[in-house]
């Protein structure tokens, strides 16, 4: 049967937050150390000296323009917003004066309207046989 909600039953102890972990008995411990020659509980914990420490040690950086916190605000430091447009030191096209034509001594410029460009002439109307009209 069930508890009545406001029993005064005990409750079991709370779970310790420190438990052990998961390791195999003191019996297997010492046969698979003896089948393999060697102690491997005591190299559990220095598996992978050779990768990298957990705990680093501080950055040794020079000092550089963003190293204070005051005035160092990002759209001062971009490098992208620095940049200009380049600028036109010589120019192998003249420009046209505005209003009027360039005037050119070697050729005359005919002022002859230009059609459009077309891709070639149409291809002839195909018609349909006459022996066979369901196709």
């Amino acid at each position: 049967m069930r508890a009545a909600r406001g029993s005064s039953r005990a409750l079991s102890p709370p779970v310790p937050l420190t438990t052990k972990m998961a390791s195999a008995t003191k019996f297997i411990q010492r046969l698979r150390n003896w089948a393999s020659g060697q102690d491997l509980q005591g190299k559990l914990q220095l598996r992978y000296t050779e990768i990298s420490k957990r705990t680093q040690p501080p950055p040794n950086l020079p000092v550089g323009p963003s190293h204070k916190l005051a005035n160092n605000y990002y759209c001062t430091r971009d490098g992208r917003r620095e940049s200009y447009l380049p600028l036109i030191i010589m120019s192998p096209y003249k420009a046209l004066p505005s209003g009027g034509q360039a005037s050119s001594t070697d050729t005359a410029v005919a002022t002859a309207a230009k059609k459009a460009v077309s891709p070639g002439h149409p291809l002839p109307k195909m018609e349909l046989s006459k022996d066979e009209p369901y196709l």
